[in-house]
């Protein structure tokens, strides 16, 4: 089966011409020409990949991005921005992209950004229940459970909660945790990481100063811990 790609650009030459590029390698592609319509699409069907231009009449892709990330959308979002200020960019991964791109760019560092990401999400994992003690994620249905209340991850939250627990009992560098959850060969912001698991801890851990899931490694960098626990696989 093909996999989907939902663009959603304005700009009726470039819209025309990245259609007919990623339908020529091999992707089945919807289109939205405004931000509501992207969103309505967005949420009414599943696709594997969200372009989202960030210059759209009607709603801006920055608001589209922060409301499919508040309605629980997961999909991957590749941001396309004409601005290159370090703060749009920033602004957009906080607002949950997964990676941005700035106008003008080349057809083979587009392909090269969908492919990582795709890849990063493709083979949506065997593994539906992972239990450590009292802490239940749900990698399928995106949904993380401790003492039995959901607990509120945004989806980067979720996608570096995802990488550990899949990862369990490994020690994990900072740079590689760049590179598979967020895209980056080199942290364009100063622990980026740090921050993100310093969140995770306040969300998961008993007592956040003490962590018993979610340990630093010195030197190294992060693991999470593997007690016994229960995975339930797809059939």
């Amino acid at each position: 089966m093909k996999q989907s790609i939902l663009l959603v650009e304005d700009e009726e030459d470039l819209r025309m011409m990245l259609t007919d590029r990623l339908k020529g390698e091999g992707y089945s592609v919807a289109t939205a020409v405004n931000g509501e319509d992207g969103f309505r699409k967005a949420m009414q069907s599943t696709f594997n990949l969200i372009i989202l231009d960030v210059m759209l009449p009607m709603k801006s892709g920055l608001d589209v991005c922060r409301d499919l990330r508040t309605a629980g959308c997961s999909t991957p979002i590749l941001m396309l921005t004409a601005k290159s200020l370090t703060l749009d960019k920033v602004l957009a991964l906080k607002l949950g992209a997964d990676d941005y791109l700035t106008k003008p760019f080349e057809a083979l560092e587009l392909n090269a950004r969908i492919e990582a990401l795709l890849r990063r999400t493709s083979g949506l994992k065997t593994s539906r229940l992972m239990e450590f003690g009292n802490l239940k994620v749900d990698i399928r249905g995106t949904t993380v459970t401790r003492e039995g209340r959901f607990v509120d991850l945004s989806a980067r939250e979720f996608r570096l909660l995802e990488y550990f627990v899949q990862h369990a009992g490994q020690t994990i560098s900072r740079s590689e945790l760049l590179r598979e959850v967020w895209g980056h060969d080199k942290d364009p912001l100063t622990r980026t990481v740090d921050v993100h698991v310093a969140t995770l801890r306040q969300k998961l851990e008993r007592n956040p100063k003490k962590p018993e899931l979610l340990l630093t490694v010195p030197g190294l960098g992060y693991r999470w811990a593997s007690p016994p626990y229960r995975a339930n696989h797809s059939s």
